[in-house]
């Protein structure tokens, strides 16, 4: 997904999408004869997006945001939807595009995604202007929750995987939770989402490889730190193996629980095709679950 989509394109090289517990908006599509619009309980619409605007935030990144019903609207942190992508002159995307919500806005009815241009799908979505509309299936997957009793909470992520978590800092907000956001990335120019984070009370904290601070060993710092001041409730990450690999080393032995919003490629994106399916660890054992249907979010403690 890149992250802003879980899988993104699927040759695209993107992230996942992925709090209060978030159930399924559609039954398990993988036991319907007539898929996603023929299972009973409460279906995941078909709907459409109208741009309101798709503009650059630097030269591999796009912001969208949608005028879109009110369903779609409603859309919860780590969740997604199933982008339609445009076919173009140069490309023509077989698949829809998972894509995780930068922001959703019941009371404006708007939903947003930020997106790395790299592939053909999202080369195809870079083309939309204004009053175009995009097809789109969703919101789709289960989302972040927060732990009972959280006070303060530390998210990090890298990349386009600063858009999946971005609404968390919304959700955390809500419930009166502090939040402490580490974004990473090569350079300055390459960070993202600083105001989106800190519109939300969140304490920023910027690191890169440019300045020689986003490595694992200075980030761990960083994380111990925090949760020396009592700011590290919970953990949360997305867009980097080695940072997800950090946060759940540094949760083991800290007892910190946390959270992380699954990057992995995608054709359905209801369950049904099993192409998204990896292993995870519940106790002793390993197990099978599909990305798009069991999350894209997963406690950190499952992950292989």
């Amino acid at each position: 997904m890149q992250t802003s989509s879980m899988q993104g394109d699927l040759a695209d090289g993107q992230p996942a999408a992925g709090p209060t517990a978030v159930g399924h908006p559609v039954q398990d599509a993988s036991s319907c004869a007539g898929g996603a619009a023929g299972c009973g309980g409460v279906l995941a619409p078909d709907t459409a997006g109208r741009v309101i605007s798709n503009d650059w935030i630097n030269r591999d990144y796009k912001h969208l945001v949608l005028q879109a019903d009110g369903r779609a609207a409603q859309a919860v942190a780590g969740q997604f939807f199933h982008l339609l992508c445009p076919v173009t002159a140069d490309d023509s995307p077989f698949f829809r595009r998972p894509m995780s919500t930068y922001r959703a806005d019941p009371a404006t009815g708007r939903v947003e995604f930020l997106y790395k241009v790299t592939g053909a799908g999202t080369r195809g979505l870079a083309t939309l202007v204004p009053n175009d509309t995009l097809p789109m299936l969703g919101p789709l997957g289960v989302g972040f929750s927060l732990p009972p009793g959280a006070r303060n909470i530390v998210v990090l992520g890298r990349g386009v995987g600063l858009a999946t978590l971005a609404p968390l800092s919304d959700l955390a907000a809500a419930a009166g939770v502090g939040v402490t956001a580490i974004l990473s990335a090569r350079d300055a120019e390459n960070l993202m989402s600083q105001t989106r984070f800190s519109g939300t009370g969140a304490t920023v904290i910027e690191v890169t490889d440019e300045a020689l601070t986003s490595s694992v060993d200075k980030v761990e710092a960083l994380l111990r730190e925090l949760h020396k001041a009592g700011k590290a409730d919970a953990f949360y990450t997305c867009g980097s193996q080695r940072l997800t690999a950090l946060m759940q080393r540094l949760g083991n032995e800290l007892g910190v629980p946390g959270e992380v919003a699954m990057e992995q490629q995608m054709a359905c994106g209801i369950g049904m095709c099993y192409c998204c399916v990896r292993a995870f660890r519940e106790g002793d054992h390993l197990v099978s679950k599909r990305v798009c249907w069991d999350g894209p979010v997963f406690p950190l403690a499952e992950v292989t």
